[in-house]
């Protein structure tokens, strides 16, 4: 079994690495842009009977920092 886990800075964080990204867009002709959140995908293979739960729980003590980011859990 395999999850993905999406993380994201929550909205109103700051995200200098979004800003790069949209103005280095910006820099290679790309308009229309008008922002850029960064954030990562994390791909767990999992042993079966891992449930979405410890899924759940891995993200809230070790893949994401709930503090300033949110995520979304996939099961594939």
């Amino acid at each position: 079994m395999k999850a993905r886990v999406h993380v994201m800075l929550k909205v109103g964080v700051l995200d200098p690495q979004g800003a790069a990204v949209k103005h280095a867009l910006g820099s290679l002709g790309f308009e229309g842009v008008e922002d850029v959140r960064q954030g990562k995908v994390i791909e767990l293979e999992l042993a079966e009977g891992t449930t979405e739960a410890t899924v759940t729980e891995m993200c809230e003590k070790l893949l994401a920092n709930t503090v300033i980011e949110s995520y979304r859990v996939e099961l594939l």
